[in-house]
């Protein structure tokens, strides 16, 4: 099924449950439009989660968390009484491990305050339709909101023992274990993705290496965070020494918020990319929402392209197109780091980019929101190195100045 060109790659929805009743994920959905509530649940059901219950404003959702311990809170943005950014850090002291997708619909406002909330421990969000009849027809809302509640869910559920009901809680209330709390920016990664390593072999290092004259990104679910962490980690010394090129899975307006917020948090110049701009040191370029961005080369040095082309690997921006012209474009003077995300998009721009001479390197599965893509990557072979978020900013710090790490 052909999705949305700002979003990763996601499956259909399951028709049946697949898992029994005490591992089957467990689901509360809040928001004020009687209408979404419906229609959410309904979908909740025919993909064999359990529903716990819906709220119609934050005050009811707290409610029914305390009496339900669900696994996935899906969280409109605007209610009235309580509304979600308000309820989100009160479900999250109450519920460390519990995994929630903020839904809102594609305004500046509101792509802003869904990134404020992923720097707050939200897991992810949604864009949702504005109207009430674009939430009923839209496959797309649909798809994307059954597998971000397979995929933040499932481990959690899996985690779940019962218990005993709390005094004051409802017959079957299961009590998840909580892990000591942590600032959200600390987060390495959400608890539902926790798993066993994945095996992989690492790419042998690139000897006597081209100093890198361009350093690309390629994120999608978790991104956002880890991004802007890895960056902040690296420092503004080191980035000032090359431009930034980052394709973030994201829809139009979200992308321009989040070069905003790169902007602020690392002191330098951040936007969106625009067609035929030289690509400069010291400059953040981010794909914008439902374009894809590449490269050409110019008199000048090399400049941003964008097209309206056909999804790649079901998304568009793709981090495919921007890995592969870079590849023709830099060469072996690239850094190139893949982070959290769903799906595979990257690895076959990531090849190219090591065929060309480049280094690659993944974050790794602890500390990923989703280990999708750089899964991808690195049981490809095409990373020397698969690293956690921390020490990616480190060892891209080294690549890019030449210096030890």
């Amino acid at each position: 099924m052909a999705l949305s060109p700002a979003v990763a790659p996601l499956r259909t929805p399951p028709t049946q449950s697949t898992t029994s009743s005490a591992t089957a994920i467990r689901v509360l959905v809040a928001d004020d439009s009687a209408v979404v509530r419906g229609l959410v649940a309904r979908w909740i059901g025919e993909a064999g989660f359990e529903l716990v219950g819906t709220a119609s404003n934050g005050r009811i959702a707290l409610e029914l968390m305390a009496k339900h311990d669900p696994d996935v809170v899906l969280l409109d943005i605007e209610m009235p009484e309580l509304d979600g950014t308000t309820a989100l850090p009160r479900m999250l002291a109450m519920s460390p491990s519990v995994q929630v997708v903020m839904m809102s619909t594609l305004t500046t406002r509101n792509a802003d305050i869904s990134l404020k909330c992923l720097a707050l421990g939200a897991v992810d969000y949604i864009a949702k339709p504005e109207s009430s009849r674009g939430v009923t027809t839209s496959d797309t809302f649909r798809v994307e909101l059954i597998e971000r509640v397979r995929v933040f869910g499932s481990a959690r559920a899996r985690n779940r023992r019962p218990s005993a009901a709390p005094a004051g809680h409802a017959p079957g209330y299961h009590a998840a274990p909580a892990p000591a709390a942590v600032p959200a920016a600390a987060h390495p990664a959400p608890a539902a993705t926790a798993r066993p390593a994945t095996p992989f072999t690492l790419r042998p290092k690139v000897r006597n290496r081209t100093q890198p004259r361009a350093l690309l990104i390629g994120s999608s679910t978790g991104g956002p965070r880890a991004v802007g962490e890895m960056l902040e980690g690296i420092g503004a010394a080191a980035l000032r020494r090359l431009p930034v090129l980052i394709v973030q899975h994201m829809p139009p307006i979200f992308t321009a918020v989040f070069a905003e917020h790169l902007a602020t948090r690392t002191g330098l110049p951040a936007a969106e990319g625009k067609a035929e701009e030289r690509v400069e040191p010291g400059r953040i370029y981010v794909a914008p929402g439902g374009r894809h961005m590449g490269l050409a080369g110019g008199a000048g040095g090399p400049i941003i392209k964008l097209t309206d082309g056909p999804p790649v690997n079901f998304c568009r921006p793709a981090v495919d197109v921007l890995f592969k012209d870079a590849a023709v474009v830099f060469g072996a003077a690239t850094a190139t780091v893949i982070l959290t995300g769903m799906g595979s998009d990257g690895t076959n721009g990531a090849r190219a980019l090591t065929e060309a001479g480049g280094p690659v390197l993944a974050q790794d599965e602890a500390t990923s929101t989703v280990w999708g893509m750089p899964g991808s990557v690195a049981r490809a072979g095409l990373a020397e190195a698969v690293l956690p978020l921390p020490e990616l900013a480190t060892a891209l710090r080294a690549l890019i100045t030449g210096q030890p790490a």
